[in-house]
């Protein structure tokens, strides 16, 4: 009777239902079976092996051409052992990543928050009717627990991503690490701070090198492992829980539930309002990407995804 709602597992043999056991009971008592949809419930998951599942995200999609799984080990391993040797040595370690875009305004927010009744918002998230939108681009300090949201109101750009790191670096990184010359960023390999993106290259080189004195290695996550970088599950995912139910209804309300995310191994979270307008489509002049590449030190290791841009006069990590 119910062959054609089945789904199923193609070789792990796990069975789901596509209709409700009240559908089902009801098709039952038709031809004379009288039974009840808690017991239809029962006997689908106990007697026939069915299951009610959601949707589980383990296929990786949008990369047409990933990189070997060789490539992808060596790289995990790579930057494990450079988090060690920086742990070590006492240089800090930041790992960075632009969150999720969020309208601001009176919009519904995924999730649930005890209150004694529903919050009414828009029936549409159309984004006429917001105030406006925020990009936040985080960095969370490893070693320290410590994070920093740079709370954009504009584009995504490389720009935005290295005035974040610089905005840290000023307000907390230099106080928080006195003697140190270096510092390890990990970051995703697309976005603001893609491999490719030569304005990251040579604002990191012009903003942290020459500008305050770091050596600054990258180490960068393989397409598709976005999911590994320490930021989304250690600082994002908790924004995302505090706020959870919550519409985002003004930037103060929004920099409120980023400010007060706390989790109970002691992360503890700052965060800032940028109001300048990022432009996209910046680009860099060969003259001056001339400049960003002499002093671009690629890793033996995977040199794509790994090097150390230096200040004048160069230091080595």
């Amino acid at each position: 009777m119910i062959e054609h709602d089945t789904g199923g597992h193609p070789t792990r043999g796990l069975k789901w239902c596509r209709t409700t056991p009240a559908k089902i009971a009801a098709a039952l008592r038709q031809v004379g079976v009288q039974v009840g949809a808690s017991t239809v419930r029962r006997l689908l998951t106990s007697l026939l092996g069915y299951s009610l599942r959601v949707n589980l995200k383990k296929i990786e999609s949008g990369n047409r051409n990933p990189p070997p799984r060789k490539m992808r080990d060596a790289q995990f391993h790579y930057i494990d052992d450079m988090r060690t040797s920086c742990a070590r040595r006492g240089i800090p370690c930041i790992s960075v990543d632009t969150k999720k875009k969020e309208l601001i305004g009176n919009f519904k927010n995924n999730g649930c928050a005890w209150k004694d009744e529903p919050v009414a918002v828009y029936d549409h998230d159309f984004p006429s009717d917001a105030a406006g939108k925020i990009v936040p681009f985080g960095i969370y300090d490893t070693q320290a627990n410590l994070a920093f949201v740079n709370v954009g109101i504009s584009g995504d750009t490389p720009a935005m991503a290295v005035d974040s790191i610089e905005h840290w670096w000023q307000a907390f990184g230099q106080k928080r690490y006195p003697q140190t010359t270096q510092l390890l960023v990990l970051a995703d390999s697309g976005g603001a701070n893609s491999t490719r993106s030569r304005v990251w290259k040579h604002r990191l080189k012009k903003q942290l090198c020459d500008r305050h004195g770091l050596t600054v290695t990258v180490c960068h996550y393989p397409p598709g492992a976005s999911k590994w970088n320490p930021i989304d599950h250690r600082l994002f995912s908790q924004i995302t829980k505090r706020w959870a139910g919550e519409p985002l209804v003004s930037y103060a309300t929004a920099l409120h539930f980023i400010r007060t995310t706390t989790t109970a191994t002691g992360l503890r979270v700052a965060a800032r309002l940028e109001r300048r307008k990022y432009a996209t489509g910046e680009t860099v002049a060969q003259a001056d990407m001339e400049t960003t590449t002499v002093a671009l030190s690629p890793h033996d290791t995977l040199p794509d995804w790994n090097y150390t841009l230096h200040p004048w006069p160069t230091n080595e990590m």
